[in-house]
């Protein structure tokens, strides 16, 4: 279905990934990455202004403007194509131990994971992003990994769920201008008691919720699998939790100066929530030694 609004043709995702050859999950990744251009869409599936986490429509003119390019559409999937560990390893030219460590030390981030039915979280990489990484740094493909790599890799740090949650909450908070939706994206990713020790309003707390994006859509068929699901969402070392709840903090703050009643207005109706589970990605992912999420809006 194709909609107009102020002049611009936009299309349902699904229509989009079709007149573009790709698969469904493959768009939601395109445009994760900012490689498909959408724009928000109301309740009706009309676009609408800045400031909306539901539904998003692309436009017209960014289909013809990707059907353009030379051997459309190889370029673009080229640009959306993810590997496995093991493939990044080939890529490499390295062991997949090494590169479980490499990716574990966040020298490569992850742009997507699924959980498989025993409960493990399989990361999935650009593999644009893992060439650039070897060609930047070809010593850390060979020789002794360096000495602070190694000392916090044996102290059992993984940095792979905390960089897939970098990425997406940059994305996220880049899709809207509106300052209750700003702070939803970063309480999404704090635990509940974390959560309430800043927003202490439980009005407030409601409108996060309600305001809350999805963060995945992931399949989970076994408890354990969901249980995995689950701790991959919520920050959970303590300088990372501290850094949303300081974020989160500056957002309510924010939010309070520019629509203090919000919080205290009727809810709407439950079809316009976009809810935890649903699908609605970009910051280059730091380097094992800056240990820093991106800075948020």
């Amino acid at each position: 279905m194709t909609v107009v609004c102020d002049g611009q043709q936009t299309l349902t995702t699904g229509r989009a990934a079709r007149e573009l050859g790709l698969k469904t999950g493959e768009l939601e990744l395109a445009t994760q990455l900012g490689e498909v251009r959408t724009v928000a869409a109301g309740a009706d599936g009309r676009p609408t202004g800045a400031g909306s986490l539901g539904r998003r429509r692309v436009p017209a003119e960014e289909i013809a403007r990707l059907q353009a390019e030379p051997g459309f559409p190889d370029p673009l999937r080229e640009r959306i194509r993810t590997v496995s560990t093991t493939e990044a390893a080939a890529l490499m030219g390295v062991g997949p131990g090494r590169a479980v460590r490499l990716t574990r030390a966040g020298c490569v981030g992850p742009v997507r994971f699924y959980v498989n039915r025993f409960g493990a979280v399989v990361w999935l990489y650009l593999a644009a992003e893992v060439a650039d990484f070897a060609d930047r740094e070809p010593d850390l493909l060979r020789g002794n990994t360096p000495p602070a790599m190694r000392v916090m890799l044996d102290g059992g740090q993984d940095w792979r769920a905390r960089q897939w949650r970098s990425r997406r909450i940059a994305q996220l908070m880049g899709q809207t201008d509106d300052a209750w939706e700003a702070a939803a994206v970063i309480a999404a990713v704090l635990p509940p008691e974390e959560l309430a020790s800043v927003a202490e309003d439980p009005l407030e707390r409601s409108l996060l919720r309600r305001l809350r994006p999805s963060l995945a859509s992931v399949l989970t068929v076994t408890p354990a699998a969901r249980e995995s699901f689950e701790r991959v969402l919520a920050a959970d070392e303590f300088d990372e939790v501290l850094w949303y709840r300081v974020h989160l903090s500056r957002c309510l703050e924010r939010a309070r100066k520019e629509d203090p009643g919000r919080p205290r207005t009727p809810a709407a109706a439950p079809s316009a929530a976009v809810r935890p589970g649903q699908s609605p990605s970009l910051l280059n992912s730091p380097s094992w030694q800056g240990r820093t999420p991106p800075t948020v809006p």
